[in-house]
């Protein structure tokens, strides 16, 4: 069978005789793949001119809600992949990191819209004024990039590398092609059919090339967005690219590095934290057999405890059986193929040169359910390394496999040391129960990770693990990691996505932004806002209240009411030293005397107001001031019903200026409502 394309808006077939793609577990050629004869200039200028043009004129929310919409269909369809996800040698628990764990991407991201608004752009921090009269202001926004996003994905997770990547991407705006590693791409392929018979996604919105895609860099202009994950050598080369450089292009590397775990000295045998340590090092070396990212490489122990830790990890390994994933009590597959195998036998030589394996052999390897002469599977192998900062090949090779080196250490000095020494890691663990000991290895090793997981007896049980990297989490790091940011919520969305600064009056801004940009004009209408529907609001329409006088008697009453009754609202002997200069008011009695002020109290297409946004008091009020309030429409978002019965409705977000008798603002808030559509069809 030969893996087809999907380009140009329809399946192609290279030419020629293509690359053969073997199963993992039997050695048996499974289907081949090529992309001759196709032009990748013309796959790139199609999604630029088709796909981006056809998600860019899409807001937000609707991208989001196609997002989920294609994350259900794929839920329902996961079978077919796990069917498949065996010939590249994963256990049923690897399978579901890869297919679930990536359809779980495309459901956070989807969620992640409401924090978004409802139109294709976003505005991104305050409005920055910038002239004495507020008639000159700036803000910033933020716009889908006009070209494509190109994800070079590696061998190990052929579906959640693809995922948690267009997952970003198709939020954004921005359509994707994505280049899976030959390999596994078999079954990228078979998910990205049902993502086309699914018609979910727009014309040009996902492409897919399943063979080399040699010279697709020297294609890409300064609008697309390139990322990759995988070795970090060949990251760099491409990084490196003359067409890449001269056009800023932007460019995410995420590569393999020297991930490091740190047994904290408090966490002895008999405490849970060993315990935990232990089951978190041999899980990470087996899952997937080892060929994972975040993998656990280093493990740091007490000089004192690698005895025990050797042990007990080693008893641990012991217990695995290694086979074919489909056979019962198998806990670990193979790699990926024979050639991976390969590479990684290169490396453990090169690493026993200069260190000791206490587990293990590359020789031997007892296998179920399967042939080890061809299907690519290995023993675990856990070595020990006397003198870690002598003999430093460990902090400089990686084996690619359920492989990783005990390293001893005598103090927290030493152990941030050796992991700063992997010169740059996605992830690195300590397990302790001290918290004083996880302080000082953050503050020294932070600036070395991407990410820290901090682990022990508290958190253990519901954990993600060392190697689960997390939606709403930036997954890279610094130096040997490639520098890049992968997921991040919106961190991640806003990779592909243009930051441009505005200036000009804070009226036309609010009119571009669709966000009512302080010092703007008001809009007066005869109609109170609470007597609107949603669709009836405009940006900038404004209540001006009636004003009220505030007296002692308000500020003793609401103290009583309250039980608030800080000194400076009722003591007024207290005083002296103070910024007050006489009883002061609550500010939350100024933000509720400010409710009953705006606030139109019949029945009406509001339904409630359900939260409170930066609110802040600016300037004491006493009794006798005066006050008054400006209540603006400042944003509107559309929401989606979720149930047949539910009123259609949108949350509309209000600017409240409370301002006194000087015309001095006194407390600033932005109130959230969700208020009725006039059409709830």
């Amino acid at each position: 069978m030969k893996l087809k394309n999907y380009i140009l808006g329809r399946w192609i077939e290279g030419s020629g005789a293509g690359q053969d793609l073997f199963n993992a577990v039997t050695g048996e050629v499974i289907a081949s793949a090529s992309t001759t004869g196709i032009s990748f200039e013309e796959v790139l200028v199609y999604g630029r001119n088709v796909g981006n043009k056809n998600l860019r004129n899409m807001t937000f929310h609707e991208r989001g809600r196609m997002i989920k919409e294609l994350a259900l269909h794929l839920h329902s369809k996961k079978d077919l992949f796990y069917q498949l996800s065996w010939a590249t040698g994963a256990t049923k628990m690897d399978s579901w990191i890869d297919i679930e764990g990536g359809i779980g991407n495309l459901f956070a991201y989807s969620s992640l819209r409401r924090q978004f608004p409802d139109t294709p752009f976003c505005v991104d921090g305050d409005a920055v004024p910038m002239s004495k009269g507020g008639t000159f202001s700036a803000t910033h926004i933020m716009t889908p990039k006009t070209g494509v996003a190109v994800h070079i994905n590696a061998y190990n997770f052929p579906i959640w590398g693809m995922l948690e990547k267009i997952a970003v991407n198709l939020l954004a705006g921005v359509p994707a092609v994505v280049k899976p590693a030959t390999v596994t791409s078999y079954l990228t392929e078979l998910m990205v059919q049902e993502i086309h018979k699914s018609k979910i996604l727009p014309e040009g919105a996902l492409q897919l090339i399943v063979g080399s895609a040699r010279g697709i860099i020297e294609h890409v202009d300064m609008q697309d967005v390139v990322t990759f994950t995988g070795s970090a050598y060949t990251g760099r080369q491409l990084k490196s690219n003359p067409n890449v450089i001269n056009n800023s292009v932007p460019f995410n590397l995420e590569a393999d590095s020297l991930n490091a775990a740190v047994l904290g000295e408090d966490a002895v045998p008999g405490t849970p934290e060993f315990d935990i340590f232990v089951k978190e090092v041999s899980r990470e070396m087996t899952v997937k057999a080892g060929q994972k990212c975040t993998a656990i490489r280093r493990i740091l122990v007490p000089q004192n405890l690698v005895g025990e830790v050797q042990e007990a990890v080693s008893a641990r390994l012991a217990k695995t059986l290694v086979g074919d994933p489909q056979v019962d009590g198998v806990r670990m597959g193979s790699l990926a193929g024979l050639d991976q195998r390969e590479e990684v036998f290169e490396k453990v030589n090169l690493l026993a040169g200069s260190q000791e394996i206490v587990f293990g052999s590359l020789d031997t390897v007892n296998v179920t359910g399967a042939d080890t002469k061809t299907g690519a599977f290995m023993s675990p192998i856990l070595m020990y390394n006397d003198r870690p900062f002598e003999k430093t090949d460990v902090h400089n090779t990686e084996a690619f496999g359920p492989v990783s080196t005990i390293l001893p250490y005598n103090n927290m000095e030493e152990a941030i040391k050796l992991t700063q020494m992997g010169l740059g890691s996605l992830v690195t663990s300590i397990t302790t129960a001290n918290n004083q000991i996880a302080t000082d290895f953050v503050m020294g090793a932070a600036a070395y990770n991407g990410r820290i997981l901090i682990n022990n007896r508290d958190s253990a049980k519901e954990s993600t693990g060392h190697g689960s990297p997390m939606p709403m989490l930036t997954h890279g790091g610094p130096g040997r990691a490639g520098g890049g940011e992968e997921m991040g919520g919106k961190r991640g969305v806003f990779h592909y996505m243009q930051r441009t600064s505005l200036q000009g009056s804070p009226t036309t801004l609010g009119a571009i932004t669709k966000v009512y940009q302080p010092g703007g004009k008001y809009l007066e209408t005869p109609v109170h806002v609470f007597r609107k529907h949603f669709e009836e609001l405009q940006i900038g329409e404004t209540v001006h209240t009636h004003k009220r006088t505030i007296t002692e008697t308000d500020i003793v009453n609401f103290a009583n009411v309250s039980w608030d009754h800080f000194y400076a609202h009722t003591d007024v002997t207290s005083l002296d030293g103070t910024i007050f200069e006489k009883r002061v008011a609550h500010g939350y009695f100024i933000l509720s005397a400010a409710a009953g002020l705006f606030v139109d109290p019949g029945k009406g297409p509001v339904l409630l107001n359900y939260g409170l946004e930066e609110c802040r008091f600016t300037k004491p009020v006493y009794a006798g001031a005066t006050i008054g309030v400006r209540l603006t429409v400042k944003e509107k978002v559309l929401q989606e019903k979720r149930e047949d019965d539910d009123f259609r409705k949108g949350i509309v977000k209000f600017l409240v200026d409370v301002y006194d008798e000087t015309g001095e603002t006194v407390a600033l808030a932005t109130i959230l409502t969700m208020v009725k559509t006039i059409d709830q069809s």
